[in-house]
Parts: structure tokens; sequence; C-alpha cells
């Protein structure tokens, strides 16, 4: 018991100057982590709210967002500039939020690479490896990808150190057998994976990159109603309406060929709940659940194949959705005053 008071003791002591250093800034929460975004900003809106989550977050310290390109005449963007457009819609809602930091954002390659040999050469791919390698700060980075893996892949192609310098978190890829069963008229290659599989061969088959991964039948919970996105969304200001507007024009444009009804899929957002909402002591995404799996070859088909020798990699199969969004409305709202 004594020890246990000790140890305490000296927690608080470790603690109290970083405190007083927030009280005196007027700060509870300073950045715990860095994190790099990397999504496809013109795709699917869920990238552009997942980003506004991630920049309501005093916890993390973003130190670049990447525009990343589709898979080839993408129907959410058909364009053969699509990592451009992700770039730009980035730095839309970086104007409509008015951030005075001056956080740099790529535009990375407008399309995936050649083969699981050749890396794309671009800004985004630069960045991230100076940051991987930077000696500076102590602050973990973390890599989040919210569709494909070309600048994550070829970063690590092309600079094979900074593979134990990051954690990937990635929303992508499909079910694990033993883990769930894919959802009916699934699409085969997952969505993401299918971006660029020779990026997913390179991360998961030829790279030792930490992988946190949120495969399909865990992004599909992530499901927000219509009526939420009105009352605790759009109602809450400039940013609320845009991002709201931009999944309604979907909505309306969709509804003609399918109807999607009143529940939508926010699958990026993950990646703001497993690192800016980690625990307090002993730093953890505590409220989601995982599994340690050995991590699998993808083939050229964009299909897991049983890899005896794969590391040891998470996936997770539930997460804590409740905290995630509950969060993301209390900053909307917080924002606002």
């Amino acid at each position: 018991m004594l020890k246990k008071h000790n140890l305490l003791l000296l927690i608080l002591l470790l603690i109290e100057p970083a405190l007083l250093f927030a009280q005196h800034n007027n700060n509870a929460v300073i950045p715990r982590m860095r994190v790099i975004v990397d999504n496809d900003f013109s795709g699917d809106p869920d990238g552009l709210f997942q980003l506004a989550h991630l920049l309501l977050s005093p916890s993390v310290e973003i130190r670049g967002i990447i525009g990343s390109h589709l898979s080839v005449g993408d129907g959410f963007d058909p364009s053969k500039t699509q990592a451009d457009n992700a770039a730009n819609k980035a730095k839309e809602l970086l104007e409509v939020m008015a951030v005075k930091n001056n956080i740099p954002v790529f535009a990375g390659s407008n399309s995936a690479m050649l083969n699981d040999s050749t890396p794309v050469k671009d800004e985004a791919v630069n960045f991230i490896i100076q940051e991987a390698l930077r000696t500076d700060t102590k602050l973990p980075l973390y890599v989040l990808c919210g569709a494909g893996l070309t600048e994550i892949a070829s970063a690590v192609l092309t600079n094979p150190q900074i593979a134990n310098k990051l954690t990937l978190v990635w929303i992508g890829g499909p079910e694990y057998n033993d883990l769930a069963l894919p959802p009916p008229n699934y699409s085969s290659p997952e969505y993401n994976l299918k971006i660029d599989i020779s990026a997913a061969v390179v991360v998961f088959n030829k790279s030792n990159i930490p992988i946190w991964q949120v495969p399909r039948n865990a992004y599909r919970q992530c499901l927000v109603s219509y009526n939420q996105l009105l009352t605790k969304v759009k109602s809450k200001g400039k940013v609320g309406n845009y991002l709201t507007t931009i999944l309604e024009n979907l909505m309306k444009r969709i509804q003609p060929y399918y109807n999607i009804g009143e529940a939508y899929v926010l699958g990026d957002s993950p990646l703001v709940l497993l690192t800016a909402l980690q625990s307090s002591f002993e730093a953890d995404p505590s409220s989601s659940n995982y599994v340690i799996k050995l991590a699998p070859k993808i083939n050229k088909q964009g299909a897991y194949e049983y890899n005896h020798k794969g590391r040891n990699i998470r996936v997770y199969n539930h997460l804590d959705t409740y905290l995630m969004f509950e969060d993301f409305f209390a900053k909307l709202e917080l924002a606002n005053k």
C-alpha cells in the first residue's frame, strides 16, 4: 500500500509542472501525439467529418494533411485530379473552420502505385519521411489513413527506417473470416483496399509498420441518423452547416439511383476515436475492442491469405461509437459558443 502511495505521489510531482503550464495557458488539454491525416476528401464526406473532429481535438498535434486519390473513375470523383481535389477540399474546410495554425496541406499522387516495388514520388511522401525521422520531439507519431495507402507505402519503400517510428491507423480491408461475415451484396475487393492494392501489399506483406486496422465490419458500425445530423451538427454554426450540407447534397444526388435510408456511415471517424480519445492513464483506445492477429498477406486480387510469418497487428472489431460521436457533437457545440 505504501509503495502504491509513493508511486502516486511521484506521478503527481511529475505531472504538476505540466498541469501548471496548462492552467497558465487556460488549456486543460495539451497535445500528447502527432498525427498526419491522409484521406480522400473529394470522395465520401465522412473524411471531412473526421478531419473537422480532429481539428477540434486539442490532444493531437496535426502535423500535416494529405489529400489522396480514389479508384479510377470513382463515382464520388471520376476526375484524373482526385488528390488535387481532395487537398482543395481540406483547405476549404480549414477556411470554414478559420483554423489559425499553419497546417501544411499536400496533394498526394493522383494515381495508384505502378507495382509493389516502385514508390510514387511527391511532397506528401517526403513529408511523412521527414516527420517520422524527427528527433526533436518525444510525441508519438500516428499516420491516419481513411482511404488508400499509396503515400505511406511509398514512404516506407523510399526509406524503410521509418517503419518503427510511427503507427498506422487504417480504415480499410474486408472482414476476417473468424471475426465477422461480410454485409449483403458486399464488394470485393473492399472499397479502400481496392484504391491501391499494390500499396496494401507493401504495407502488409513487405513492411514492419505497426498497424491498427479498422476493417469493414468495424467501420460500418459508425452510424449516425439524419435526425442526429440535423439537431446536433447542422444547427451548430458554420462548420456544422457546411458538413451537413455536403452530405445532404450527396444524399440527393444518390437518391434517383439508390435509396440509402436515414442512417449514414461516418466510417472514417474511428481515426479520431483511436487517437484523440485514448484513455488518460495508460493511454490506449481502451473503450474499443480489438484482437491481435498475424498480419495476412494481401494477394493481387485484394484478398487476405494466411501468413504464418506475419507480424502482430491490431484488428478492431468493436468501436465505442457513443464516445466518438458524443465527443464530436459536444466539440461542435462548444466551438459554436
